[in-house]
């Protein structure tokens, strides 16, 4: 299982997990809160890709689908719900 990806400086680096836990329910820190995330599918998690406008570079974070919809404002209610059903199934 792919524990972490580093792509901010090069080489990148990968760190991978073999131990049982780690395959049943894989958890990651928020990136506003802090708490885990279950980024498993089901889970709580939404990962997102953020890449640069004007040149190379990207990076991935994790989130809880809550925190996230809360960052987004209220008057877009649609997007919000979005956040909150997406891969859900």
């Amino acid at each position: 299982m792919v524990q972490q990806v580093r792509r901010y400086q090069r080489p990148a680096s990968i760190r991978l997990s073999v131990l049982p836990a780690d395959l049943e329910c894989f958890r990651w820190p928020c990136e506003f809160c802090g708490e885990r995330a279950v980024v498993s599918p089901g889970g709580d998690a939404v990962v997102l890709d953020v890449r640069s406008n004007d040149g190379p570079g990207s990076l991935s974070m994790i989130a809880h689908r809550h925190c996230l919809a809360e960052r987004i404002r209220p008057e877009n209610g649609g997007e919000r719900l979005r956040v909150l059903k997406l891969g859900m199934g």
